[in-house]
């Protein structure tokens, strides 16, 4: 596989990108935190070849990153008092550099994440964001890195590990970020912090977490 490299700024470079995700292709893009790689989450077969481009183990479910908090509602399953609860924190933080692991939707499929919780998080990026939505509102997206090797924050680091294995990389630029998100898992009482990552736990008890 020959892995096509186009600039963000460039005309049509979003179309392009949408238009790969669309066909079953794998694209790489910046966000807020590190370069992801990503597929349409629906697509069970392009989902497979993300974990085989990756080397990523079966048993470790993928995030999906969406373009807004409106598609929160379509692939999770939020419990009562959820709203009160964390509707705050999400406020302030999302976009941003926060996973919540909540129950799934039934829409969500087992090749994405096989158990009944899915990672979510909406990327506070424009570019990001922009790509999600005209992708259809949500990607099946990991850090686009080797399993085990660092996370990259340039399209060049991205290359290094991933091409030819992956379709496309949207080069955006340096990630501003450089740190992977932290990951909250909101299923349990009290939640618990699974990964520690851009949102510090300062920032977290300062919402009662």
């Amino acid at each position: 596989m020959k892995t096509e490299t186009v600039c963000a700024d460039g005309e049509g470079a979003t179309r392009r990108a949408v238009e790969v995700l669309k066909s079953g292709g794998m694209v790489a893009f910046p966000t807020d935190t590190v370069y992801g790689v990503g597929v349409l989450p629906w697509d069970r077969d392009a989902v497979a070849r993300l974990y085989e481009a990756k080397r990523r183990s079966r048993d470790k479910p993928i995030p999906l990153l969406l373009s807004d908090v409106a598609q929160l509602d379509r692939v999770t399953v939020l419990p009562p008092g959820f709203s009160r609860r964390f509707g705050p924190m999400i406020s302030r933080l999302w976009p941003g550099g926060l996973t919540l692991v909540l129950p799934k939707a039934a829409i969500v499929p087992d090749e994405v994440s096989p158990g009944p919780t899915v990672a979510v998080r909406v990327p506070d990026l424009p570019l990001a964001r922009e790509l999600i939505r005209e992708a259809g509102g949500a990607l099946a997206a990991t850090s686009a890195n080797l399993s085990g090797h660092l996370s990259p924050v340039t399209a060049r680091e991205v290359e290094e590990q991933l091409g030819g294995r992956i379709d496309l990389i949207l080069d955006g630029g340096p990630s501003r970020g450089g740190v992977p998100s932290t990951i909250l898992d909101c299923t349990v009482s009290p939640p618990v912090v699974l990964r520690h990552g851009a949102v510090g736990e300062d920032v977290l008890r300062a919402f009662g977490v």
